[in-house]
């Protein structure tokens, strides 16, 4: 990993306009700063529920629209609209995934709907997709040996260890919708974060290079496009999952 984070971080957000970067991350950060802070139990739904929207469709449209134009094209000109799209979607789509997440697990233990056991429940949540997205971004980066990702995965590996260990002694059955919930949630972070965002990555990567290579840049982008078509399936899942919640669950 020759480019430094930061220089990385700079660079996608001069592409993607930098306007536009800061306020794909800030807004809906700040919508849930304030939901969790301030906000009523209805100011709280709203947030979660339309990041979740926002997520869902725009996954969808890159699976169902963009993917099937993209693949009609010549191998050059699919890349260069990856090089216009990847770095405006590389801070959306990560934004709006975390602030649903985060937004959710937060209403799951405001609302009136009972989550037995929840801390031990969300300690195995941290573990199953915080180590396995880590160690698919290392894959994909080489970075097993780099001192920068050894640190990060053994931060990651201490803190959801200890989380762990201080809950799993409480440890008993939640409700089945709680556990649908979560096993769909650790699908789509694993995925989200472990292989999209990643490969959006080394798509910018190879884009500032001298020379950019095409036929790689398309292959990733067209590789992220059908991964979204399945995290919007399983969005669609875990909306079922939400409404039996809200009107059927509790």
């Amino acid at each position: 990993m020759a480019v430094s984070v930061r220089g990385t971080v700079r660079g996608m957000g001069t592409r993607a306009n930098p306007a536009f970067a800061v306020g794909a991350v800030a807004i809906p950060v700040a919508a849930l700063a304030y939901a969790l802070t301030a906000g009523t139990l209805q100011q709280h739904t709203y947030v979660h529920v339309m990041a979740g929207a926002l997520w869902t469709g725009i996954d969808l449209f890159m699976a169902m629209v963009l993917g099937p134009v993209l693949g009609g094209l010549a191998v050059e000109e699919r890349s260069k609209v990856f090089q216009r799209f990847t770095p405006k979607m590389t801070f959306l789509l990560p934004t709006l995934a975390l602030v649903t997440i985060a937004g959710g697990i937060t209403l799951a233990l405001r609302g009136p709907w009972a989550f037995p056991h929840a801390h031990v429940w969300l300690a195995l949540l941290t573990a199953a997709t915080l180590l396995p997205a880590l160690l698919l971004i290392g894959r994909q980066f080489d970075a097993f040996r780099d001192w920068r990702w050894l640190a990060l995965f053994g931060v990651a590996l201490v803190g959801s260890g200890a989380y762990l260990a201080a809950t799993l002694p409480d440890f008993a059955m939640t409700r089945p919708v709680f556990v649908a919930t979560l096993a769909i949630i650790t699908v789509l972070s694993v995925v989200g974060f472990g292989v999209l965002m990643p490969g959006e990555i080394r798509m910018y990567l190879e884009m500032r290079s001298p020379d950019p290579d095409h036929e790689l840049i398309s292959k990733i982008g067209m590789r992220n496009a059908k991964l979204s078509g399945i995290q919007g399936l399983f969005q669609l899942a875990i909306i079922a999952v939400m409404v039996y919640l809200r009107w059927g669950g509790f």
